[in-house]
């Protein structure tokens, strides 16, 4: 093609149309696009003949196919490049009303292009045209990236299988593929589009078919209330190839969210199922609340109990000694799911086991205060009951709250917080002096610190204000399990602030 036009000193403009609108057709590309290949090629073919330096440029007229070539030169303040610049007042001498920025067009004849012409030129056009391609098939997918594309089997290599999608290939990774699934050339397989890369030799397009988004996708298109919005996918847990979860809702209280995903005798699950391998799903109903909704994550096992600690985003449940092992399934598989599909922490424990936790924690309390307080069992067991659980937390009531409790009068009020009171001054005393011999540094106190909690740190090596910025977050909670994240990292800013200052 490129060798037969241009090996003639004239210029054929329909004909050089007709060509670009054929390789258009052809290579199913924007006939815009081999025009400009074209220009790049004769604008090249132009600088060989006129002289790489001054700027040439090619214009292929869109209506006639007629070529321009002209030479382009730039007025400036002062020139740098003598070949695509002109000073302002050599300009003027040629137009007087030229100013900084005009450009002087001179239109260039046309050039007789030769074979090595020619040969460059074809080149060029070939290079375009594959850049043409290979962006035209980014992006097609790039914005495909999130949904199902179904292609056949090109080659199945051990580490990966590769995909005919349409004008490209896709890849799917081995740890993309559901465990012990095998395709062979001539299968077609759907799969989950992950990303997709511009690479130099045309687009990577990378799947999944353990992606969570998968089991999602497919549920879109075969439940017609997903893909119409009726019925919401919240969340997503897989174990590819073995069992997954997926929370459904509704604000349509009409709609059974859970019978319409299931399908008439199962039919629309089982397909998802077979799709996947023999995968089963649980499909759970979605709650805002987070403990109900930990509770459906945890099915089919039966929950008699959920503690919810919002603050660090965790649940411990409790469920009965004959529901523990369903609770956390197989190797965890139940419990881990159920975590995954919340986004919360999820620890599973027997009745059995929290009733003797609870029991233990009692006893230990009662403990605390019987030592510090000096009191019988019986009135240690009765703050217990009452929720007291340290001796801070008695000196933050009034006798007459104390004397409320079934049991205790103003007298016995009186002389518990009296001693409670005599134990906390006691204990700061001892603190105090074990803080003098560690040598703990004053710039620490003013940090909120407690006196214990200064003291447990000086026993973990922070004694000075910078032992305490060199500290992480993660660190610092280590050492003080009562304290949160966020409570950590202001701390460690704050012991940093003398760094920046």
């Amino acid at each position: 093609m490129a060798t037969a036009l241009w090996t003639d000193s004239r210029f054929y403009g329909p004909e050089l149309l007709q060509i670009a609108d054929s390789v258009a057709r052809e290579k199913g590309l924007d006939k815009d696009k081999i025009l400009e290949a074209m220009e790049g090629a004769i604008q090249k073919a132009a600088s060989l003949k006129y002289g790489i330096e001054p700027d040439i440029r090619a214009t292929i007229d869109r209506k006639t196919g007629e070529i321009f070539i002209t030479k382009h030169i730039t007025v400036v303040e002062e020139v740098e490049d003598e070949f695509k610049q002109i000073s302002l007042e050599d300009a003027k001498k040629q137009k007087e009303d030229a100013v900084v920025g005009f450009e002087f067009v001179t239109k260039l004849p046309p050039i007789d292009f030769g074979r090595i012409a020619a040969i460059s030129g074809r080149q060029i056009i070939m290079q375009k045209i594959r850049e043409a391609e290979r962006d035209k098939q980014y992006n097609e997918f790039k914005d495909k990236v999130g949904e199902i594309v179904s292609g056949i089997v090109k080659r199945a290599e051990f580490n990966s299988v590769t995909l005919d999608v349409g004008r490209t290939e896709a890849v799917i990774r081995k740890d993309q593929l559901i465990p012990k699934e095998n395709f062979r050339v001539g299968d077609r397989v759907r799969a989950y589009i992950v990303s997709v890369s511009n690479e130099e030799h045309g687009a990577q397009v990378f799947l999944s078919r353990t992606h969570p988004q998968f089991l999602a996708k497919l549920f879109m298109q075969e439940v017609p209330e997903i893909y119409d919005g009726i019925i919401e996918i919240k969340s997503v847990s897989r174990d590819p190839g073995s069992r997954a979860k997926i929370a459904v809702y509704t604000a349509d209280q009409n709609i059974d969210p859970i019978g319409a995903c299931v399908g008439v005798r199962g039919n629309r699950v089982q397909a998802i199922t077979q799709e996947l391998q023999g995968e089963k799903i649980d499909i759970i109903p979605w709650s805002d609340d987070p403990a109900t909704f930990a509770v459906n994550a945890l099915a089919p096992a039966e929950v008699s109990k959920v503690v919810v600690d919002e603050e660090n985003h965790k649940f411990e449940v409790q469920a009965p000694d004959a529901q523990l092992s369903l609770a956390i399934g197989r190797r965890g598989q139940n419990v881990r799911l159920a975590s995954q599909l919340i986004g919360w922490g999820v620890s599973v424990v027997s009745e059995t086991e929290a009733l003797e936790r609870q029991n233990q924690e009692y006893h230990s309390r009662s403990q605390v205060f019987m030592d510090a307080l000096d009191c019988d069992e019986m009135i240690a067991h009765l703050l217990v009951t009452e929720g007291f659980s340290s001796v801070d937390d008695l000196l933050n009531v009034s006798i007459e709250d104390l004397a409320s409790i079934e049991g205790f009068d103003e007298n016995l009020a009186s002389e518990l917080l009296a001693r409670a009171v005599q134990y906390q001054e006691k204990k700061q005393e001892e603190f105090s002096k074990k803080l003098k011999e560690m040598n703990v540094d004053n710039s620490l106190i003013g940090l909120g610190f407690s006196v214990e909690q200064l003291v447990k740190l000086a026993e973990n090596g922070v004694n000075k204000l910078d032992d305490l910025a060199d500290l992480s977050g993660d660190e610092l909670i280590e050492i003080l399990p009562n304290m949160t994240e966020d409570q950590a990292n202001e701390i460690i800013m704050k012991a940093r602030e003398h760094w920046f200052n």
